[in-house]
């Protein structure tokens, strides 16, 4: 049998790599190609930021990529729980300001009641100091 039907594997090998290295070679001058992004652009290279900071930023952009990917169910959560609090603030506040509110008109009835010398239960008092928290005038009739 003679050489020349055959082919060389080291000729073969070394076609290949080379196809795979013109193919890598047009594929990084695509990537090059590319445009910049705009922030990019503004910050490192208009401004002139160093290039450590945009290597810190892209490796967070990418690990931030990363954790919403694998953690969406515990994300939704979290921003469920955000939600509901913030939902649920403002009657929270309220109902403390009315109770507050009610602790110091109790305390103003009872200091001035013995000078006028009226008898409450504590139902007429809780009557009272929520009436005046409420805007009434009730409590008028306690004043010296």
């Amino acid at each position: 049998m003679s050489k020349q039907g055959k082919n060389n594997p080291k000729e073969i090998r070394n076609q290949n790599y080379e196809t795979k290295k013109m193919n890598t070679s047009e594929n990084s001058n695509k990537k090059k190609d590319r445009d910049l992004p705009w922030w990019v652009e503004l910050l490192f290279v208009q401004i002139g930021l160093p290039d450590k900071l945009l290597i810190k930023i892209l490796k967070a952009k990418r690990e931030s990529k990363e954790l919403i990917k694998n953690e969406k169910k515990l994300i939704i959560l979290f921003l469920f729980g955000i939600t509901s609090l913030a939902y649920f603030y403002p009657v929270i506040k309220h109902a403390k300001n009315k109770l507050d509110c009610e602790a110091i008109a109790k305390n103003y009835i009872i200091k001035n009641k013995n000078s006028i010398g009226l008898k409450l239960n504590k139902r007429e008092l809780k009557m009272l100091s929520t009436n005046f928290c409420y805007g009434g005038e009730e409590i008028d009739k306690f004043k010296d």
